[in-house]
Protein backbone atom coordinates (compact mmCIF):
# COMPACT_ATOMS: atom_id res chain seq x y z
CA UNK A 1 0.00 0.00 0.00
CA UNK A 2 1.20 3.72 -0.74
CA UNK A 3 0.87 6.44 1.43
CA UNK A 4 0.32 9.83 0.15
CA UNK A 5 2.64 12.52 0.95
CA UNK A 6 2.02 16.41 1.65
CA UNK A 7 5.31 18.58 2.18
CA UNK A 8 3.44 21.80 4.04
CA UNK A 9 5.21 24.92 4.37
CA UNK A 10 3.80 26.69 7.22
CA UNK A 11 4.38 28.84 9.95
CA UNK A 12 6.21 27.66 13.08
CA UNK A 13 3.44 28.62 15.76
CA UNK A 14 0.98 26.53 13.68
CA UNK A 15 3.00 23.21 13.25
CA UNK A 16 1.64 21.83 16.66
CA UNK A 17 -1.96 22.37 16.06
CA UNK A 18 -2.29 20.98 12.33
CA UNK A 19 -0.08 17.72 13.45
CA UNK A 20 -3.28 17.33 16.00
CA UNK A 21 -5.88 18.19 13.62
CA UNK A 22 -4.13 16.03 10.77
CA UNK A 23 -4.21 12.96 13.51
CA UNK A 24 -7.85 12.97 13.43
CA UNK A 25 -8.80 12.66 9.80
CA UNK A 26 -6.61 9.43 9.23
CA UNK A 27 -3.05 11.02 9.21
CA UNK A 28 -0.43 9.28 10.53
CA UNK A 29 2.87 10.33 9.92
CA UNK A 30 4.33 13.69 10.57
CA UNK A 31 8.00 14.69 10.11
CA UNK A 32 8.88 18.08 10.91
CA UNK A 33 11.34 20.40 8.87
CA UNK A 34 12.54 23.70 8.55
CA UNK A 35 10.00 24.92 6.16
CA UNK A 36 7.09 23.24 8.18
CA UNK A 37 5.79 19.54 8.50
CA UNK A 38 5.40 16.59 5.82
CA UNK A 39 2.75 14.72 6.54
CA UNK A 40 1.94 10.85 5.04
CA UNK A 41 -1.64 9.11 4.80
CA UNK A 42 -2.75 5.55 3.63
CA UNK A 43 -3.77 6.24 -0.21
CA UNK A 44 -6.76 3.55 0.56
CA UNK A 45 -8.07 5.35 3.48
CA UNK A 46 -7.51 9.36 2.28
CA UNK A 47 -10.18 11.54 3.26
CA UNK A 48 -9.65 14.32 0.68
CA UNK A 49 -12.75 16.33 1.51
CA UNK A 50 -11.80 16.70 5.60
CA UNK A 51 -8.28 17.26 4.00
CA UNK A 52 -8.79 19.99 2.22
CA UNK A 53 -11.45 21.69 4.36
CA UNK A 54 -8.83 21.90 7.53
CA UNK A 55 -6.13 23.11 4.83
CA UNK A 56 -8.38 26.14 4.26
CA UNK A 57 -9.33 26.92 7.69
CA UNK A 58 -5.48 27.43 8.72
CA UNK A 59 -4.35 28.29 4.95
CA UNK A 60 -4.45 32.47 5.22
CA UNK A 61 -3.67 32.42 8.87
CA UNK A 62 -0.82 30.01 8.51
CA UNK A 63 0.54 30.83 5.11
CA UNK A 64 0.00 27.33 4.78
CA UNK A 65 1.22 25.76 0.63
CA UNK A 66 1.04 22.25 0.29
CA UNK A 67 2.94 20.09 -1.95
CA UNK A 68 1.30 16.37 -3.12
CA UNK A 69 3.14 13.13 -3.82
CA UNK A 70 3.17 9.60 -3.34
CA UNK A 71 5.75 7.40 -1.51
CA UNK A 72 6.37 3.67 -0.68
CA UNK A 73 6.19 2.33 2.93
CA UNK A 74 9.97 1.02 1.87
CA UNK A 75 11.50 4.48 1.45
CA UNK A 76 10.34 5.84 4.73
CA UNK A 77 13.35 4.72 6.91
CA UNK A 78 15.63 6.39 4.48
CA UNK A 79 14.10 9.67 5.19
CA UNK A 80 14.35 9.16 8.66
CA UNK A 81 18.07 8.59 8.77
CA UNK A 82 18.38 12.25 6.63
CA UNK A 83 16.24 14.13 9.25
CA UNK A 84 15.83 12.15 12.74
CA UNK A 85 18.02 13.50 15.25
CA UNK A 86 18.20 11.55 19.02
CA UNK A 87 16.76 13.13 21.99
CA UNK A 88 16.90 13.50 25.92
CA UNK A 89 15.00 13.90 28.13
CA UNK A 90 16.24 15.49 30.75
CA UNK A 91 19.42 12.42 32.19
CA UNK A 92 16.50 9.96 32.59
CA UNK A 93 16.59 8.53 28.62
CA UNK A 94 18.37 9.29 25.74
CA UNK A 95 16.35 8.07 22.30
CA UNK A 96 18.22 7.48 19.44
CA UNK A 97 17.96 5.14 15.96
CA UNK A 98 20.17 2.68 15.36
CA UNK A 99 22.29 4.50 12.76
CA UNK A 100 23.35 6.90 16.06
CA UNK A 101 25.72 6.48 18.58
CA UNK A 102 25.31 6.09 22.01
CA UNK A 103 26.14 8.74 24.58
CA UNK A 104 26.84 8.53 28.30
CA UNK A 105 25.27 10.27 31.02
CA UNK A 106 21.64 8.79 31.09
CA UNK A 107 19.96 6.46 33.45
CA UNK A 108 18.01 4.52 30.02
CA UNK A 109 18.73 4.43 26.11
CA UNK A 110 15.49 3.51 23.82
CA UNK A 111 16.67 2.86 20.05
CA UNK A 112 13.94 3.24 18.29
CA UNK A 113 13.47 3.23 14.38
CA UNK A 114 10.64 5.15 13.15
CA UNK A 115 9.49 4.25 10.23
CA UNK A 116 5.70 5.24 9.44
CA UNK A 117 5.04 4.81 12.95
CA UNK A 118 4.24 7.83 15.47
CA UNK A 119 6.13 8.49 18.66
CA UNK A 120 9.98 9.22 18.81
CA UNK A 121 9.83 11.49 21.66
CA UNK A 122 10.52 14.74 19.44
CA UNK A 123 6.55 15.61 19.89
CA UNK A 124 5.63 17.27 22.90
CA UNK A 125 3.30 14.37 23.95
CA UNK A 126 5.41 11.58 23.67
CA UNK A 127 8.49 14.00 25.39
CA UNK A 128 6.40 14.32 28.47
CA UNK A 129 4.69 10.95 29.02
CA UNK A 130 8.01 9.80 29.00
CA UNK A 131 9.28 12.34 31.61
CA UNK A 132 5.91 11.47 33.39
CA UNK A 133 6.51 7.95 33.36
CA UNK A 134 10.07 8.77 35.52
CA UNK A 135 7.90 10.05 38.51
CA UNK A 136 6.10 6.80 39.01
CA UNK A 137 7.95 3.22 39.91
CA UNK A 138 7.32 0.74 36.90
CA UNK A 139 9.54 -2.24 39.25
CA UNK A 140 7.22 -5.36 39.75
CA UNK A 141 4.05 -3.60 37.66
CA UNK A 142 1.51 -4.57 35.42
CA UNK A 143 1.87 -1.89 32.36
CA UNK A 144 -0.35 -1.75 29.33
CA UNK A 145 0.08 0.29 26.00
CA UNK A 146 -2.58 1.86 24.15
CA UNK A 147 -2.03 3.06 20.55
CA UNK A 148 1.61 2.11 21.18
CA UNK A 149 2.54 3.59 17.90
CA UNK A 150 6.83 2.69 17.54
CA UNK A 151 6.44 1.16 21.69
CA UNK A 152 8.37 3.38 22.74
CA UNK A 153 6.38 4.38 26.42
CA UNK A 154 6.27 0.20 26.52
CA UNK A 155 9.86 0.15 26.09
CA UNK A 156 10.03 2.97 28.95
CA UNK A 157 8.22 0.78 30.89
CA UNK A 158 10.00 -2.56 30.32
CA UNK A 159 13.60 -0.17 31.20
CA UNK A 160 12.30 0.87 34.49
CA UNK A 161 11.48 -2.40 35.75
CA UNK A 162 7.71 -3.16 35.19
CA UNK A 163 7.62 -7.10 35.23
CA UNK A 164 4.91 -7.77 32.42
CA UNK A 165 4.16 -5.06 29.68
CA UNK A 166 1.52 -5.17 26.65
CA UNK A 167 0.98 -2.97 23.44
CA UNK A 168 -1.21 -2.70 20.77
CA UNK A 169 -1.82 -0.18 18.23
CA UNK A 170 -4.93 -0.17 15.39
CA UNK A 171 -2.35 -0.01 12.26
CA UNK A 172 -0.56 -2.85 10.92
CA UNK A 173 2.64 -0.84 10.44
CA UNK A 174 2.59 -0.11 13.81
CA UNK A 175 2.71 -2.94 14.82
CA UNK A 176 5.36 -4.11 12.56
CA UNK A 177 7.75 -1.06 13.39
CA UNK A 178 6.80 -1.83 17.61
CA UNK A 179 8.01 -5.59 17.10
CA UNK A 180 11.52 -4.75 15.45
CA UNK A 181 11.86 -1.92 17.99
CA UNK A 182 10.56 -4.05 20.76
CA UNK A 183 13.69 -6.80 19.48
CA UNK A 184 16.14 -3.91 18.79
CA UNK A 185 15.34 -2.46 22.69
CA UNK A 186 16.03 -7.32 23.89
CA UNK A 187 12.04 -7.00 25.20
CA UNK A 188 10.72 -10.24 23.93
CA UNK A 189 7.13 -8.85 23.39
CA UNK A 190 4.90 -8.88 20.54
CA UNK A 191 2.49 -5.59 19.79
CA UNK A 192 -1.46 -6.98 19.42
CA UNK A 193 -3.41 -5.61 16.71
CA UNK A 194 -7.11 -3.81 17.20
CA UNK A 195 -8.86 -1.40 19.41
CA UNK A 196 -8.58 -2.20 22.93
CA UNK A 197 -12.45 -3.36 22.20
CA UNK A 198 -11.03 -5.51 19.74
CA UNK A 199 -8.02 -6.40 21.37
CA UNK A 200 -9.73 -6.88 25.20
CA UNK A 201 -6.78 -6.87 26.97
CA UNK A 202 -6.97 -8.87 30.47
CA UNK A 203 -6.80 -7.01 33.59
CA UNK A 204 -6.16 -5.58 36.35
CA UNK A 205 -3.19 -3.37 35.34
CA UNK A 206 -1.04 -1.55 37.96
CA UNK A 207 -0.26 1.23 34.73
CA UNK A 208 -2.30 2.08 32.00
CA UNK A 209 -0.78 4.41 29.28
CA UNK A 210 -2.59 6.26 26.51
CA UNK A 211 -1.05 8.68 24.35
CA UNK A 212 -3.50 8.76 21.51
CA UNK A 213 -6.22 11.87 21.13
CA UNK A 214 -9.10 13.62 22.99
CA UNK A 215 -11.80 11.77 21.29
CA UNK A 216 -10.37 7.80 21.23
CA UNK A 217 -9.64 9.02 25.20
CA UNK A 218 -12.72 10.28 25.74
CA UNK A 219 -14.83 7.35 24.45
CA UNK A 220 -12.57 4.72 26.01
CA UNK A 221 -12.40 6.13 29.26
CA UNK A 222 -14.35 3.59 31.12
CA UNK A 223 -12.41 1.02 29.18
CA UNK A 224 -8.84 2.30 30.80
CA UNK A 225 -10.91 2.84 34.63
CA UNK A 226 -12.21 -0.83 34.19
CA UNK A 227 -8.33 -2.57 33.43
CA UNK A 228 -6.94 -0.87 36.21
CA UNK A 229 -5.94 -1.81 39.56
CA UNK A 230 -6.78 -0.41 43.01
CA UNK A 231 -4.73 2.63 43.64
CA UNK A 232 -3.10 1.86 39.91
CA UNK A 233 -1.83 4.98 37.26
CA UNK A 234 -3.08 6.14 33.91
CA UNK A 235 -0.87 8.16 32.20
CA UNK A 236 -2.64 10.41 29.50
CA UNK A 237 -1.71 12.73 26.84
CA UNK A 238 -2.23 13.49 23.26
CA UNK A 239 -4.37 16.99 23.84
CA UNK A 240 -4.29 20.25 24.49
CA UNK A 241 -3.95 22.06 27.78
CA UNK A 242 -7.50 23.37 26.90
CA UNK A 243 -8.74 20.04 26.89
CA UNK A 244 -8.05 18.92 30.45
CA UNK A 245 -11.28 19.84 32.07
CA UNK A 246 -13.26 18.33 29.47
CA UNK A 247 -11.07 14.28 30.22
CA UNK A 248 -11.28 15.30 33.93
CA UNK A 249 -15.15 15.44 33.49
CA UNK A 250 -15.60 11.87 32.30
CA UNK A 251 -12.56 10.45 34.09
CA UNK A 252 -13.39 11.67 38.03
CA UNK A 253 -17.01 9.87 38.26
CA UNK A 254 -15.14 6.63 36.93
CA UNK A 255 -12.78 7.16 40.45
CA UNK A 256 -9.53 8.50 38.53
CA UNK A 257 -8.31 11.53 39.97
CA UNK A 258 -5.30 13.82 38.24
CA UNK A 259 -2.02 13.78 40.43
CA UNK A 260 -0.10 15.44 38.03
CA UNK A 261 0.03 17.39 35.11
CA UNK A 262 2.45 18.70 32.89
CA UNK A 263 2.68 21.08 29.78
CA UNK A 264 4.64 21.38 26.80
CA UNK A 265 3.92 23.79 23.91
CA UNK A 266 0.49 24.29 25.04
CA UNK A 267 0.44 20.04 24.89
CA UNK A 268 -0.69 18.87 28.24
CA UNK A 269 -0.15 15.40 30.07
CA UNK A 270 -1.67 13.83 33.29
CA UNK A 271 -1.08 11.16 35.74
CA UNK A 272 -4.58 9.95 37.03
CA UNK A 273 -5.23 7.43 40.01
CA UNK A 274 -7.65 5.07 40.20
CA UNK A 275 -9.26 5.29 43.60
Amino acid sequence: MDYLEFKITCLEEFREILIAELSEIGFDSFLETEEGIDIYAPSDSFERVAFDELIAKYQEAAQITVTEGKVAKVNWNEEWEKNYDPIAVDDLVYVRASFHPAKEGFKHEIVINPKMSFGTGHHATTFQMLKLQGTIAHHGKRVLDVGSGTGILAIMAHLLGASEVEAFDIDDWCVDNGNENFELNGMGLKMGLGTIREVKPQGPYDIVLANINKNVLLDEMEVYASLLEKDGFLFLSGFYTEDIEDLLEVANPLGLEMIKSSEKNNWAALILKKS
